[in-house]
């Protein structure tokens, strides 16, 4: 995707114009031909939206009761006033170092199960937990977003750990009210500031692998999503140094491109435009690497990714001849050898719905011959350079690197070549398993 320069920023900007549009129905899908609905009606990007909370809340989700979710951090930062602007309506609930995983959700339900609906005051973790929590049993809840660190507020989905120890993506619902304080996300700590722009990276190797994996299996592409963040994308980019020194305007926009991000999810009803192979990665990290985990957050690992992705894909984008894969046979034996019991059947499920045996595999290939030229043009447009990529991570105070975000190589190695066993989504890595390169990739490039 080739962007067009972004204007130099001015005071005063409109944060929510088409963030507007698209809740309220006016912004038109260019693939349906029609305009987009998406489940969220509430989203506001703004400044000192704690001492409005009664009246934000009230508008958007009135209830008797409320429960105010932080951790200890978070509640400092806002969940102490939101709390207090409820009065006798709410009580404080606090979250002690949270993981998103069932069992937390449990806890979650049973801890507010006296009050109406919560009030997610936090990120990833406490946001998906009460998304999820509230999906399950019915009630409301609205998020307080206090870092740019994902695209998590505007997505219908939740990141959620299962029992087995598996990361999936699981269905879920909208917040009533999305509301993200600028000025509270440019206090939050660097390296979460750095993750919102690692998470929003994702963009071009997941757009290459899902517009790739929709020409050669026919799986289902859309280009809305991408259409809603190309200027904002542009925007954040231009700034990333902006982000680095925490300048207001840049955290807004990164806040602006990461709530549209999670809306062009909700108008597809998919994660495939923003969650490819650089999300298979990251999640095979949380889910399998048990105390070798380096406590990295989704962002942080989704960015290193992405460049890893990158540098993967422009690769096999340079071949001037079609690139040529052999049968994939899933090594059955091994899946069951390496996974807990309880992931194994997920995993098994995964690694089958790709296999292909020689003829499947030569199809494949004549397939991909006789539309290379053309595809790999339309590929490398939609890409940014992974040089310039890991440069902006940096800029931002990010790191681009599994070493600049202090994880351990064998560690990401080991998800790199085992990550497309735990997902049915086809993309470059499972290609370059296929033609037989990613172990001299990795010796290159990691």
């Amino acid at each position: 995707m080739i962007l067009p320069k972004a204007q130099p920023g001015i005071r005063a900007i409109n944060w929510n114009g088409l963030i507007e549009d698209v809740t309220a129905g006016r912004w038109q899908d260019p693939d349906q031909g029609r305009p987009v609905d998406v489940p969220f009606r509430h989203i506001h990007i703004g400044d000192g939206l704690a001492d409005d909370a009664d009246s934000l809340l009230e508008s958007v989700m009135p209830a008797e009761t409320y429960a105010v979710v932080c951790d200890h951090d978070t509640a400092q930062v806002m969940g102490e006033a939101i709390t207090r602007r409820l009065g006798g309506k709410a009580r404080l609930v606090l979250l002690d170092h949270p993981h998103a995983d069932e069992a937390e959700v449990r806890s979650l339900q049973k801890r507010t199960a006296n009050v109406d609906a919560l009030v997610a005051v936090g990120s990833g973790t406490i946001n998906d937990l009460c998304k999820y929590a509230t999906y399950l049993d019915g009630r409301p809840y609205s998020v307080f977003g206090t870092a740019p660190s994902m695209n998590g507020y505007t997505s219908s989905t939740a990141s959620i750990t299962l029992d087995s120890g598996l990361k999936t993506t699981q269905k879920a619902h909208a917040a009533k009210g999305v509301f993200i304080d600028i000025d509270v996300s440019a206090q939050a700590p660097q390296y979460l500031i750095g993750a919102g722009l690692g998470d929003s990276l994702c963009r071009p190797t997941a757009q290459i692998d899902w517009y790739f994996s929709h020409v050669m299996f026919g799986t289902r592409y859309a280009t809305a999503p991408y259409l809603m963040q190309e200027k904002d994308e542009c925007s954040v980019l231009d700034r990333s140094s902006g982000l680095g020194q925490r300048d207001h305007d840049a955290i807004g926009y990164l806040q602006r491109l990461l709530t549209l991000a999670g809306l062009g999810i909700a108008v597809v009803g998919l994660s495939h435009p923003g969650s490819m192979g650089e999300h298979q990665i990251s999640h095979w990290i949380d889910s399998f690497a048990g105390d070798r985990h380096p406590g990295t957050v989704h962002g942080q690992q989704v960015g290193v990714a992405s460049v890893t992705m990158a540098r993967l894909q422009k690769r096999i984008l340079a071949m001037e001849e079609a690139p040529r894969i052999g049968p994939n046979i899933p090594d059955e034996a091994g899946i069951m050898a390496r996974y807990p019991h309880a992931a194994v059947a997920d995993c098994l499920t995964a690694a089958r719905a790709k296999a292909m045996d020689g003829e499947a595999a030569e199809r494949f290939n004549a397939r991909l011959a006789a539309i290379w030229p053309e595809l790999r043009r339309t590929l490398s447009a939609m890409a940014i350079d992974p040089d310039e990529m890991a440069a902006h991570l940096r800029a931002a105070g990010g790191g681009a690197t599994y070493a600049e975000i202090g994880m351990d190589r064998d560690l990401y190695v080991e998800a790199l070549r085992r990550c497309p066993e735990m997902r049915d989504r086809y993309s470059m890595l499972d290609l370059a398993i296929g033609m037989g390169i990613l172990e001299d990739f990795i010796e290159e490039y990691v």
